[in-house]
């Protein structure tokens, strides 16, 4: 055992040591009943979680390109992956009562790193960290002037069963689009948080129409709250990359309650996305 806790911090010091500072954690869902499923480019050596209610099979005996991720609720974990090339993948994962992803197919440039350290990576690993910690400490100050600013877009908000969803401002800064969203919980009940999705929606033309859904992940996400207890409000951020779209798309900000059934939709229209703060 103590080998094996040894072998752990060893490898998670060389994944932070390669750790490239373009890909921030993407964070993956999973629930007791359905198996979500992980395709890599080069076989599994060996998967690792943080916490007990979050499982991942692979085939130990045989490797396999991929692996099985299951979770029961909990707080929230990471899944370590190291193929057999010595890639190294890492993740968030948090347990989801209702997934809309059940198969992620992973290529070779969203690894972290590789337990096997290159002349050039070790060349460049000062610089590429001191980058990361730059732009994670930015995005941080950021939002947090964001929080306390009075600053406004528009009457973008909507209610349902007393819980209040708004957003109060939309600024863009940089490169990136920093969304200042407010939960009210109005009701006599705590509203624990399943998800909250950004989503871009467009509707098709012609006799058969339908809806097609892009989903907006966020680059990085502040003072994001689990639990929003009855008669409290809670502000937080989400920073996702900027983007436009047309008048014939909108952008869908949809909050799900865990084991409840408060669901609520709030459609910001395309000239409120074009003409930020």
């Amino acid at each position: 055992m103590k080998n094996l806790i040894t072998i752990s911090i060893i490898v998670l010091i060389h994944a932070f040591s390669q750790a490239q500072p373009k890909h921030i954690l993407d964070t993956i869902y999973a629930n007791e009943h359905k198996n979500v499923a992980l395709f890599f480019p080069t076989p599994i050596r060996q998967g690792i979680t943080g916490a007990k209610n979050f499982v991942f099979t692979y085939n130990r005996d045989q490797e396999q390109y991929f692996g099985l991720l299951q979770a029961k609720p909990g707080k929230e974990s990471n899944l370590l992956i190291i193929n057999n090339n010595g890639s190294i993948f890492s993740y968030i994962v948090k347990y989801k009562a209702v997934l809309k992803k059940l198969n992620y197919f992973v290529p070779e440039s969203t690894a972290i790193g590789n337990e096997k350290p290159t002349v050039e990576a070790s060349a460049n690993r000062d610089t590429s960290n001191k980058d990361y910690f730059y732009k994670t400490n930015y995005y941080e100050r950021f939002c947090a002037y964001l929080i306390k600013r009075k600053q406004r877009i528009g009457k973008l908000k909507t209610q349902q069963d007393d819980i209040v969803l708004k957003i109060e401002n939309i600024v863009f800064d940089k490169e990136e689009f920093y969304f200042v969203i407010n939960i009210e919980n109005r009701s006599t009940l705590d509203y624990d948080v399943n998800f909250l999705n950004l989503t871009i929606q467009t509707r098709k033309k012609g006799k058969k129409k339908s809806l097609q859904e892009l989903s907006i992940e966020p680059l990085f996400t502040y003072n994001v709250p689990t639990k929003v207890r009855e008669k409290q409000t809670t502000k937080f951020v989400y920073v996702v990359p900027k983007f436009s779209i047309s008048d014939e798309r909108l952008v869908l900000l949809e909050l799900n309650e865990a084991n409840g059934e408060r669901h609520i939709k709030l459609k910001i229209k395309d000239k409120i996305i074009n003409n930020p703060n």
